[in-house]
């Protein structure tokens, strides 16, 4: 039983590992499904509701290699964690609460882990590697979605996708698999912290496209850290987002063309925009990548900024290192989320296992395999904008924090522009920024309004 404002939500949930078989031929016959793997995942239905009207989502994070770990206790579960924000980190053991905001007002939930997270594992004999991978990924959890929907009798409910980091590329691409595939059509696609072109984000020889892109995130986080004191947030975002789509580029694609006068006002520029030095901008040839942004904004003070969330700082071992090696913002979180998980389904799930909840797998992210991308940049952003073209009626929501500099809110937007849909669709699509990092519902007041604006997209998109 949960209370959410005046309303009491009395909900059922299920955990444990759902297994996924193969169709095994031998010799060109039929010799059985052979279990594969067992994928752990957790339901909460409201009871009472009627099914062929209850919205469900199905949810999942990134990594690769990430647990549901993060959506599942951050933001829409039932329970969430309390782990404190920047300035005020809650100390261990930490704690574990009601979700007043809960989807689950609106939605019944599932959260997957997909195979090598979690507890989920490949089966005796099998190899956990053949997952690790974007189509073996797709079609894994895929199969999970199919298999729970059938089962539960969920065919006719409204259904939605929740995806955060890389979990957006698995749901954006899992939108399409599921509509090809099985014939699954969904209501709506929930993207938080998208990316779904990494083009946007790799900072590799020859690809300027980041540089730009991950300006207005830098601005925010100088501003944040007071090195644009005086001014809003506001204004410097538009100064930045103007910029990165206009001199900035066009100055990085002139290379050794760029006329010394043009090169002078693009280092005044960053430098008002980012709080670095005119000389470091010099000598980095105008192009910041982010790891060295990293370490270079207060070095001065002898801190890092946070990857994930730029709002959080912390400490390298080496204050002259080049580019910051760990990332305060993880750390931030790691501690919190992982006591709160391995109590909660312990002591209130009942579910006991002695393998280790993995919430991050080295091994699937060290293994993962883009190979069906050799020799180009990773996209899904043609996947999703086949699954709206074929479904008209899938509506898409973003969410994006400014502080986030993993997945900035910049490069979304440049994807999103440039989405091959007809223009009568591109209302299908909304955007929501918060003033917060890639997981946005660790800053309070934005995971109270996020709460609201994803419940507010799960009723208009479910056409009941």
């Amino acid at each position: 039983m949960l209370t959410a404002g005046r309303r009491k939500l009395k909900y059922t949930a299920t955990t444990g590992r759902i297994v996924l078989r193969r169709e095994v031929l031998t010799d060109g016959k039929f010799d059985g499904h052979r279990p594969k793997a067992e994928v752990f995942l957790t339901s909460y239905t409201l009871d009472g509701a009627e099914p062929g009207t209850r919205p469900v989502t199905f949810a999942f994070n990134g990594g690769p290699g990430s647990s549901s770990i993060w959506l599942h206790l951050g933001l829409l579960g039932p329970r969430r964690v309390v782990s404190g924000d920047v300035g005020e980190l809650a100390p261990p053991p930490y704690g574990l609460v009601d979700n007043a905001e809960t989807l689950l007002q609106v939605s019944d939930l599932v959260f997957i882990d997909p195979v090598s997270t979690g507890y989920s594992r490949a089966v005796e004999g099998e190899k956990p590697g053949e997952y690790h991978g974007f189509t073996p990924d797709l079609e894994s959890v895929g199969e999970v979605i199919r298999l729970w929907t059938s089962r539960n009798g969920r065919w006719m409910s409204p259904k939605f996708l929740a995806g955060e980091s890389y979990g957006t590329t698995r749901a954006a691409g899992l939108v399409a698999h599921l509509q090809n595939r099985h014939g699954m059509y969904f209501n709506g696609v929930m993207l938080i912290s998208a990316v779904l072109e990494f083009a946007t984000l790799d900072f590799t020889p020859g690809n300027d496209l980041p540089y730009a892109l991950f300006l207005p995130s830098y601005a925010a986080a100088a501003h944040y850290h007071g090195l644009i004191p005086d001014r809003e947030l506001s204004d410097v975002l538009a100064e930045a987002e103007r910029y990165a789509a206009g001199r900035y580029p066009n100055a990085l694609a002139q290379g050794n063309r760029l006329p010394a006068d043009y090169r002078g006002e693009v280092i005044e520029k960053l430098s008002a925009l980012t709080g670095l030095s005119a000389d470091y901008l010099d000598r980095v040839d105008l192009r910041i990548e982010h790891t060295r942004f990293f370490a270079e904004l207060l070095r001065a003070q002898r801190k890092v900024v946070g990857r994930l969330d730029a709002r959080f700082t912390g400490w390298d071992a080496d204050s002259a290192g080049e580019v910051s090696v760990d990332d305060p913002s993880m750390r931030a979180i790691m501690g919190p989320y992982t006591a709160a998980l391995n109590h909660y389904v312990r002591a209130e799930l009942e579910y006991l296992n002695d393998l280790p909840y993995e919430i991050i797998s080295a091994d699937a992210a060290k293994d993962w395999s883009f190979k069906e991308f050799e020799n180009n940049h990773v996209t899904v952003a043609d996947q999703l904008a086949e699954a709206m073209r074929a479904n008209p009626h899938l509506k898409v929501h973003i969410a994006s924090g400014h502080y986030d500099c993993a997945t900035p809110y910049f490069a979304t937007e440049h994807t999103v522009a440039r989405l091959r849909i007809p223009a009568e669709l591109r209302d299908n699509i909304e955007l929501r920024y918060y003033p917060a990092g890639h997981m946005m519902y660790v800053h309070e007041p934005s995971r109270k309004q996020q709460s609201k604006d994803l419940a507010a997209f799960v009723r208009a998109a479910s056409n009941r």
